[in-house]
């Protein structure tokens, strides 16, 4: 109990650390726009009175001493700076404001990664220009059991968006024009790997991975083949037709494997 107490006390400052990281290098870029959910400190030079943390409500807006609701959303960190500073100034509360606005953490510009990835989670974008590939690397990528596709929905110019990407096709040659940028409020989506099954005489039954290209007969090999009861000639291939139902069907050594299917290795006869 000890041991898992220690192990959810070191992830929650992983986490931590990593937002205070991402908040720093958005700071920097000066390229991230503040928004709904972002925590914000405020400081004003020589006025330790008007020192404040705060977040950007859904509207885009904060609440601030003195000047009241000031519209933020939307704004650089400079941009929300001069805004405030200029409503001090407008209000004669403070002749010639010097305000620093720094962000402490991001909430509106993240995206969530979901399925098969080695760290699942909620990540914010460290600039308005992540690609898909940048994202997922956050994410530790695909796990062994993950899909080669990614599948990002959210929405671009107000309308629904789905794309399915297909990420290990980005580094062929040629092929990195169908690489997409994500925005804040974005889905990734990977699914499980496509798999096929092999039981009865082999040195090693179960499930696995169809990778790219794989025939029947690599199937076979990736059992480890027959045992010394079993028989290769007497292979049997089960495969579901478009009605979803199980059909045997004539096994081509060198056909592709398809998503599904189950190998079966007899015993032979002698």
């Amino acid at each position: 109990m000890a041991m898992r107490q220690f192990w959810m006390s070191a992830a929650m400052a992983a986490v931590m650390l990593l937002g205070v990281t991402v908040a720093a290098r958005a700071q920097e870029s000066g390229e991230y726009r503040l928004g709904a959910g972002d925590a914000i400190k405020i400081m004003v030079y020589q006025h330790p009175d008007l020192t404040l943390e705060t977040r950007v409500t859904e509207s885009g807006t904060i609440s601030y001493p003195l000047i009241g609701s000031v519209n933020i959303g939307g704004q650089t960190l400079e941009g929300a700076e001069k805004a405030i500073g200029a409503a001090l100034s407008k209000g004669d509360f403070v002749r010639q404001p010097q305000v620093t606005v720094s962000l402490v953490q991001t909430h509106s510009n993240q995206v969530a990664v979901l399925g098969r990835t080695n760290r699942p989670g909620r990540y914010a974008l460290e600039t308005s220009t992540m690609r898909l590939t940048d994202v997922l690397a956050m994410a530790g990528g695909a796990s062994d059991d993950g899909a080669d596709i990614a599948v990002v929905t959210g929405v671009r110019a107000g309308k629904p968006f789905r794309k399915e990407i297909d990420v290990a096709a980005l580094f062929a040659e040629g092929a990195s024009e169908s690489e997409v940028q994500v925005t804040g409020g974005d889905t990734i989506y990977v699914h499980r790997a496509p798999m096929f099954y092999i039981y009865g005489e082999v040195q090693r039954p179960g499930a696995y991975r169809v990778e790219r290209g794989m025939t029947v007969m690599q199937g076979l090999a990736q059992g480890g083949g027959p045992t010394l009861r079993g028989s290769e000639r007497s292979l049997r291939l089960y495969r579901r037709d478009k009605q979803n139902a199980l059909q045997q069907v004539a096994p081509v050594k060198d056909a592709p494997l398809q998503a599904d299917d189950v190998l079966h290795v007899p015993e032979g006869w002698f």
